[in-house]
């Protein structure tokens, strides 16, 4: 579900809202219909955006009351600049909502912006010539995407889509470029990044080949995960086929199998980890081995 076009528009004009606009955004994520987007919410929808709220926005976001101020500090890599170099970015950058299967990039077409995601996720995956597509690496909040553009590049071959809605800061490609003949300190990280998205691509292409489904399958949720402020993901298992570059039964065997072991639970839409140590058990090394380069390249930039 997407968020009615005038409020994704200011909230793309505006790297703040109100708790009121939010609240309608909100109740339209909860699935309770209004039609009036000027109109207070009523008791029941500021209770269910309320809830919704805290389960899905990152720690640290509310600032101020009345007002929700997104700090750029949310995204890993922004985060690991000094703050002297993170201010001289932020005039660069412009807060969005990126609205569940949004595309990014399509292969071949020159990349107009880069992104730091918040609380949102982004797969990139190649498609081939009979529409089967598989992911070759994703990025939350630790990371970019558009990379491409660090490394003098101006498109790819893959594409990138949301797969979890949520916020990030964009910036035009150009100004990112301008940046970092300016930020040295921004090059570094984002050349750390580049090491980090290789490990990602490589052990992702030894999971898919040498790990069982259910394995695939608890890597990504862990991954996951650990991008956002909650426990629960709101993907259909389809989606998360799609992605892994399977069959969808396959999926829905391999989640029935983690279900019935305690470890999750979902429902149409929704899959809810109940127990991460247990199911950092029941996984493949790739996880631990991308969270380690990760922290080991962001720990080495601070």
């Amino acid at each position: 579900m997407t968020l009615p076009q005038d409020l994704t528009a200011k909230t793309a004009e505006n790297p703040t809202l109100t708790t009121s606009k939010l609240t309608h955004i909100a109740a339209e994520k909860t699935g309770i219909n209004y039609t009036d987007t000027n109109a207070p919410a009523s008791d029941s929808i500021a209770a269910e955006a309320s809830s919704f709220l805290r389960k899905n926005l990152p720690q640290g976001i509310l600032k101020q009351s009345g007002v929700l101020k997104f700090d750029p500090k949310l995204n890993r890599l922004l985060a690991a600049l000094p703050s002297s170099e993170l201010d001289f970015l932020s005039s660069y950058l412009k807060l969005i909502y990126l609205p569940l299967g949004e595309s990014l990039y399509v292969p071949g077409i020159p990349l107009t912006h880069a992104y730091f995601p918040i609380n949102c996720v982004v797969s990139m995956h190649y498609v081939t010539e009979t529409s089967a597509s598989t992911e070759t690496a994703s990025a939350g909040n630790e990371g970019m995407v558009g990379i491409a553009l660090v490394m003098g590049g101006d498109s790819t071959p893959s594409s990138s889509t949301v797969v979890i809605a949520g916020y990030a800061y964009k910036i035009e490609s150009h100004l990112l470029k301008r940046a970092l003949t300016q930020n040295d300190a921004l090059q570094r990280l984002l050349w750390r990044y580049i090491q980090v998205l290789i490990t990602q691509i490589s052990q992702t292409a030894v999971c898919n080949r040498h790990h069982t489904i259910e394995q695939q399958l608890s890597r990504w949720l862990l991954l996951n995960v650990s991008r956002l402020s909650t426990n629960e993901l709101t993907i259909t298992q389809e989606l998360v086929a799609s992605i892994l570059g399977v069959r969808r039964e396959s999926i829905t065997q391999a989640a029935s199998n983690l279900q019935r072991a305690g470890l999750i639970s979902y429902r149409r839409g929704h899959i809810s980890l109940l127990d991460r140590h247990g199911l950092e058990k029941w996984a493949c090394e790739c996880h631990k081995v991308m969270q380690t380069e990760l922290k080991r390249l962001l720990h080495d930039a601070d």
